[in-house]
């Protein structure tokens, strides 16, 4: 086959010498292409509208798509170079298998070898160690009609209540606490609303570098003289700007919150009103933090006295105000309860239901809002109707045509999946689209399950580091190969429109899966032959319940620019603003405050482990890097993970700006060239997940999950940090580095 072109020279060299000349009137690549495609970005929650170019068949640049109401033309770095990622050499065009003769390498092999192989290795483990020692694992990521697809091809293709998706590690302690409080998981508001605040509080999210559009909202909104309060353990970009930071200790957020609900009930900055007529449970919520002073929660949180005060003067004197979280306050053992304390201030002010008013979280992953609704969840089914809840189970059973017994029951999360894995229990799985070596906390723990297994088959379109540990591979579909819809951070319902087809031998994700169904003597339930259909299915699935989509179609998508659910009927105009008239999803209309206490991590530094880790991404990678770590222009932006080191702490251990360091857990340790800024808190190191092998971050988190939503705690562990050498000599080799693991696994 002839090398297909892996970066922009390589553009050049085929298609013109003008491919990154950008006339007034839009990019132009100096060729005539052969269509373009309106679409979204295969990136974060956000879901930018993108327009791509294609020429042979192949993508080969984009347009920005301006009349998108969300990001209006607007793209971060990952949305701009994200088609170079298309022709990598690294893309996988045929199913391989694990080669008896080298271990640790693969050999081509056809289709009915491949699906013949995983089908009677589902049948064997099943019938020697019953239904559910046969896992899924599914990722967030992809589209609507694919999570719907997974949920039900692992309940009735595979038979088993075992699986689970990589939303599991982002979104689910804002869903969980969501449903608690306000009755409904999904954001209390559009984008459009944020401009309309006159106070903008964001708490553990890196606004700028993970969701850089989300940071023009925010803009618009000091235009018209909003405050701006950020909540962070580092001074991240956006909080350079901020009007009031609060630098709070790593897993300590509910003891600020908690301190600023007791300063708007002891000045008395309450809604009574809205308290009365539409919510329960004050009482207790303010019992919780009666002895939540300022002192006490300086104390707790490291940020000082008079800010938190401030930050409750403001946010309670407010006529309008969003408070926007992220994966900084949900990634912890008491994530749910971060998130409810959040809530509480909402609800404490009157701050919901109405335009510039609202709670609500920052969905991470591509897919996250749509992919934790339909299904691919161990605890649920479409609709995010309860897998436990008789009347659910019976009323998905008639849209399935099968016996309300041939579902099974709740199974256990992503992490407790790996772990039954390591211990034995599960000896089978199939993943699709999740990288767990790289996004699961304690890589050392992961790899020794991974290896543990009786027969691991992965679907996915590069080999990424957990597929190195496959006995077959089957290459799946990206993005814009296929079409399908995808429901973005706000709740909107897109359409994604297919602008290639995927290369060689490799496959539609969802022909994969309704083939091995097929396979495994249960094709009558997988008869689709279309992504059309699936969604047709879908509506159907979950039509009455909390994410309706009943209401919403492919062409209302296309003509309306996205629908937004709940859409019970089609001549609804959806719901872009949830609790109108401050009446949530509950029976009596009543949100529900929840008394939160603050307890401490489950791990907390001492003298062995006297540093703080926190983790999270960079604006030039996504998630475990399986895509953006093979898109040169976003590896030469940042190459290798840093540790970001405060300059306090750098002197105390005799560091500098580039010296390679050693930062080490109770679980493993990695090495990374310091970076010394004082946009740190003195007492914590923050290092980006999103590299494998020696350089994964998640080689020093932990496994401790929050009892609620069963997320582990990635943005709290003890570490020791020591000087290794000084800087190191030569350019960092990316893909030896990142992409070679299979030898370090």
């Amino acid at each position: 086959m002839a090398r297909l072109p892996v970066s922009e020279e390589d553009l050049v060299a085929r298609f013109g010498p003008h491919l990154n000349e950008m006339p007034k009137g839009g990019w132009n690549a100096g060729i005539e292409v052969d269509r373009e495609v309106k679409t979204h970005c295969c990136f974060c929650g956000q879901q930018c509208g993108i327009i791509l170019k294609v020429k042979d068949e192949e993508v080969v640049g984009f347009e920005p798509w301006y009349e998108f109401p969300f990001n209006e033309g607007k793209l971060c770095p990952k949305g701009v170079k994200r088609y170079l990622q298309n022709a990598h050499d690294d893309r996988l065009t045929e199913p391989l298998e694990r080669d008896p003769s080298d271990p640790s390498g693969f050999r081509p092999v056809d289709w009915d070898r491949a699906m013949d192989r995983v089908a009677s290795e589902i049948r064997r483990i099943q019938a020697e160690h019953g239904p559910d020692s046969f896992a899924v694992l599914s990722g967030v990521s992809l589209s609507n009609e694919k999570s719907y697809l997974m949920g039900k091809f692992a309940r009735l293709g595979i038979g088993t209540a075992n699986l689970d998706y990589n939303g599991r590690l982002c979104m689910v302690s804002a869903g969980k606490a969501n449903m608690a409080a306000l009755g409904m998981d999904r954001a209390s508001n559009p984008w459009s609303d944020i401009p309309l605040a006159d106070v903008v509080f964001i708490a553990g999210s890196n606004v700028a570098e993970c969701s850089p559009i989300t940071t023009s909202y925010v803009w618009r909104a000091r235009d018209r003289g909003a405050k701006l309060i950020v909540a962070d353990p580092r001074v991240t970009p956006l909080a350079r700007t901020a009007d009031l930071f609060l630098g709070l200790r790593p897993g300590t957020d509910s003891a600020l919150m908690g301190t600023i609900l007791h300063v708007l009930i002891e000045r008395d900055l309450l809604d009574h009103d809205f308290i009365e007529n539409h919510t329960v449970g004050f009482e207790e919520a303010a019992a919780a933090v009666a002895g939540y002073t300022p002192a006490w929660g300086a104390e707790v949180t490291g940020v000082p006295a008079g800010r938190i005060e401030q930050a409750a003067e403001w946010w309670g004197s407010a006529a309008t105000g969003m408070l926007l979280h992220a994966r900084g306050i949900e990634h912890h053992t008491k994530g749910v309860e971060n998130v409810l304390s959040c809530i509480n201030l909402g609800l404490a002010t009157g701050k919901f239901g109405k335009p510039g008013c609202g709670v609500t979280t920052i969905t991470g992953q591509g897919n996250g809002q749509g992919g934790r609704e339909h299904g691919h969840k161990c605890d649920q089914l479409p609709g995010n109707r309860s897998i436990s809840n008789p009347e659910h189970r019976e009323f998905i059973a008639s849209v399935w045509g099968c016996d309300e017994s041939e579902i099974p029951g709740e199974g256990v999360s992503a992490q407790e999946i790996m772990n039954q894995i390591h211990d034995g229990t599960i000896k089978g799985l199939l993943t699709i689209c999740f990288n767990p070596v790289v996004s699961l906390p304690d890589t050392n723990f992961t790899k020794e399950a991974l290896g543990r297994l009786e027969h691991y088959a992965a679907i996915d379109f590069f080999l990424n580091e957990t597929a190195f540990h496959a006995d077959v591979v089957l290459p799946g579909s990206l993005h814009e190969e296929d079409e399908g819809t995808s429901t973005s951070v706000e709740g909107r319902v897109i359409k994604l429109n297919p602008a290639k087809a995927p290369p060689g031998d490799a496959r539609l994700d969802w022909e994969i899966i309704c083939d091995l169904a097929d396979r495994l003597g249960q094709g009558r339930y997988f008869p689709y032959r279309s992504t059309e259909e699936i969604f047709e299915e879908l509506r159907v699935a979950s039509a009455g319940s909390k994410a309706d989509y009943a209401g919403i179609t492919w062409d209302r998508i296309e003509d309306e620019m996205g629908v937004f659910w709940p859409c019970p009927s089609e001549d609804h105009p959806g719901t872009p603003r949830l609790y109108e008239g401050a009446r949530f999803a509950f029976p009596d209309g009543k949100a529900r405050f929840n008394a939160v206490s603050y307890r401490p991590p489950a791990e907390v530094v001492d003298q062995e482990y006297p540093v703080w880790l926190t983790t999270g991404r960079v604006i030039s990678q996504y998630l475990s890097g399986t895509q953006t770590r093979r898109i040169k222009p976003l590896v030469d932006q940042y190459p290798e993970p840093l540790c970001e080191i405060h300059p306090r702490l750098a002197e105390s251990l005799g560091i500098a700006d580039g010296d390679v360091v050693r930062v080490s857990s109770r679980r493993g340790s990695m090495e990374a060239p310091a970076k010394v800024v004082a946009t740190i808190r003195p007492d914590t190191v923050f290092i980006p997940y999103h590299w494998a092998g020696r350089k994964a971050a998640n080689q020093l988190t932990q496994r401790a999950l929050d009892p609620v939503s069963k997320i582990p705690e990635f943005k709290v562990s003890a570490v020791r940090v020591e000087r290794v050498s000084g800087p190191r000599s030569g350019s960092v080799d990316q893909r030896d580095m990142d992409l070679k693991t299979g030898a370090e696994q």
